[in-house]
């Protein structure tokens, strides 16, 4: 399917219906006159192909819509709040098909709510209780008489708020943005205190996660199809930089929707989703994460909504295959783990993690599942799964075989033998024992493990990466009894990985001379800051989903208790600094977005257990089964030339010459 082809079937299965009447049906009297139409924006060194713009007499802005007079309709400029607008696109949550957040896990919960203070100073029944759509509408328009929601700029919630999870709610509420009139994902940051916005005022692919699972669960679907259909449309821009372009199927990191005058009619204005792939963030490094959330997050869209006709759409179909054709393409690599360049992920600085860093082979993992089970199949894509289950089979051996780290395999690796030329060695990648470093010696406990942070020829990443390890207890690329052990290991080393705020992003951190060296002197990520061990609210997300698939949902609910005593406090900061996370990270934005939703969606999911699953996925009763045989395997088997699946005639030819 061609690319102009998969754009116009998103105009046409997708746009009209973010434009029908029924967005405002309450206000008859309010008429948007808007349409939607392909046209190539003609600038001056411009990278962009034929795009979806939106004709209208609408400026697209963060926390309001203004419509302009056209002939007629509405006179003057009228600014209308989007939570109004958001009143009649939003289901009420109690009657949306999918997950019903009433029900479940939410006894356990209010059980052992008290026992663990989970609610601080607050009253246990107010925020245990998850209120419908209807009563938080009410509250918003109380909000919005007071000029505080919905502004974008200077939204601060000092008071009135009933309990962490209404003013979270509201927050992430006010962080939505909107494009031809329909919500299409939140900014990263809704900061009033910061003067230097850079790029926090874009929809990130990886930080709207969250918030699409908080909007999922809550039964408000909208925007999150249209995220998802809105971004298939940029992946097939032209992505180039230097002269330079990566292949097709890559998925930028962010969007900003842009007002700009109409070509040929000063009097309008149009909206413009203008993407970045890397191109102008900090170290120009391609997002790799991108694609590989928007396909886990499709899966849960139809799993939550009951709404598979999203994932069988020509263009969605097309779009998936195209981001596994990127990833599966063949290369130099000898390893089944996806390689990239540092600052490829979450980690989006220099910290060391080039090769193949355990987050990135979790997600790829996770999206080789996801995708497994939307495509549909058929002659295009009979290869493509065939190569997909290989991949799987060969990336889950290699994880679980390579990356696996308790005390026993430690000692192993003490006791390794190195330049071992065979080819069953036992050091198959030529580890020295002396990387074994004093603090992991002393800080691995006898009982728990977990996955290394990154395994190349002879080097073995032995920090802990929360996000590698939980996202591969939730997609079962660790064992069952790996993802007890990684559990484990967190309840015994709780000091360290959560302290005083969840949850630490790495540890431990880089120091001294390794942090000059692998850093370059970053002075972002300082010891115990940022990215260099800081500690990250927005974790506790996915925390809460494999505590929930491995059934231990109290772990989870400590670290809420832990999170709620001050998060709120502290204006959700995007990080905390310090080796106990003590202080708001140095450079930290509040009202962080994904702080906001993280801490949401961990809420929602310790209220229903059965919530989680729409993204874990079990561990594939084939995959272990292919996992015995590769053990069992003689790795000195009969080597020779690979058979051609193909028949080739050869012609011979005889030429006289006379």
């Amino acid at each position: 399917m061609g690319t102009s082809e998969a754009v116009l079937h998103v105009l046409t299965g997708a746009v009209p219906q973010f434009l029908s009447s029924d967005m405002c049906s309450s206000n008859s009297d309010l008429v948007f006159y808007s349409k939607c139409h392909i046209k190539s924006v003609k600038k001056k060194g411009s990278r962009r192909l034929p795009s979806l713009k939106c004709s209208s007499m609408s400026g697209c802005q963060i926390g309001s819509y203004r419509c302009k007079r056209l002939g007629g309709g509405l006179h003057g400029n009228t600014a209308i709040d989007r939570l109004t607008l958001l009143r009649c696109k939003c289901q009420q949550a109690e009657s949306a098909s999918g997950v019903d957040i009433g029900e479940g896990n939410g006894a356990w919960f209010v059980d052992n709510a008290k026992k663990l203070n989970l609610n601080g100073s607050m009253n246990s029944e107010d925020i245990l209780e998850f209120k419908t759509v209807e009563q938080l509408k009410s509250e918003n328009e109380v909000s919005m008489s007071n000029g505080k929601v919905g502004t974008g700029t200077n939204t601060i919630f000092t008071g009135g708020v009933d309990s962490v999870e209404d003013e979270a709610w509201k927050l992430l509420r006010a962080s939505m943005v909107y494009y031809c009139g329909s919500p299409v994902g939140t900014i990263a940051a809704n900061d009033p205190t910061s003067s230097n916005v850079l790029n926090y005022d874009q929809v990130f692919i990886r930080d709207f996660i969250p918030s699409g699972i908080a909007f999922l669960l809550k039964g408000e679907y909208d925007i999150v199809r249209n995220f998802i259909l809105h971004t298939l449309q940029l992946q097939s821009w032209e992505k180039t930089m230097d002269c330079h372009s990566p292949g097709q199927g890559l998925m930028p990191a962010s969007f900003k929707v842009r007002t700009v005058p109409l070509d040929g009619d000063d009097s309008a204005t149009e909206e413009v989703l203008d993407p970045d792939f890397g191109e102008a963030a900090i170290g120009r490094v391609a997002p790799v994460d991108s694609g590989l959330w928007w396909i886990i997050l499709l899966r849960a869209y139809g799993k939550c909504s009951d709404d598979l006709s999203v994932q069988e759409r020509v263009d969605v179909q097309t779009g998936i295959k195209m981001i596994l054709r990127l990833c599966l393409a063949d290369g130099f690599d000898m390893f089944p783990t996806l390689l990239v360049t540092d600052g490829s992920c979450m980690i989006d600085r220099r910290m060391g993690i080039h090769g193949h860093p355990l987050e990135i082979q979790a997600l790829f993992y996770s999206a080789l599942l996801c995708a497994r089970e939307m495509l549909i199949p058929g002659d295009g894509s009979a290869d493509l799964i065939r190569a997909l289950n290989n991949r799987l089979v060969a990336l889950s051996f290699h994880i679980r075989e390579y990356y696996w780290i308790d005390m026993r395999k430690l000692n192993e690796i003490y006791r390794y033998k190195t330049e071992e030329y065979s080819y069953d060695a036992v050091n198959k990648f030529n580890i020295y024992p002396d990387q074994i470093s004093p603090w992991l010696v002393e800080w691995m406990p006898n009982k728990g493990g977990y996955l290394i942070g990154n395994l190349q020829p002879a080097h073995m990443d032995f920090r802990f990466f929360s996000l590698g390890n939980l996202w591969a207890v939730v997609s079962g690329l660790a064992t069952i009894d790996q993802s007890h052990a990684i559990l484990d290991l967190i309840e015994t080393k709780w000091a360290d990985l959560v302290a005083e705020m969840p949850f630490k992003i790495c540890y431990p951190a880089l120091e001294g001379q390794g942090w000059q060296i692998i850093t370059g002197c970053d002075p972002k990520n300082t010891p115990w800051s940022y990215h260099n061990a800081g500690s990250w609210p927005t974790l506790l997300w996915q925390l809460t989903v494999a505590c929930m698939k491995m059934n231990r949902p109290e772990i989870a609910a400590k670290a809420v208790s832990v999170a709620e005593k001050r998060i709120s406090k502290d204006k959700w900061p995007e990080y905390y600094d310090t080796k106990k996370a003590r202080f708001i990270g140095k450079q930290s934005r509040l009202f962080q977005t994904w702080s906001i939703a993280g801490f949401l969606v961990a809420k929602l999911l310790l209220a229903d257990r059965n919530a989680a699953k729409i993204l874990t996925t079990e561990e594939d009763s084939e995959l272990v089964n292919a996992f015995s045989c590769m053990i069992s395997a003689n790795p000195r088997r009969k080597r020779g030339p690979k058979r051609c699946k193909q028949t080739y005639i050869v012609y011979n030819y005889w030429i006289c010459i006379s």
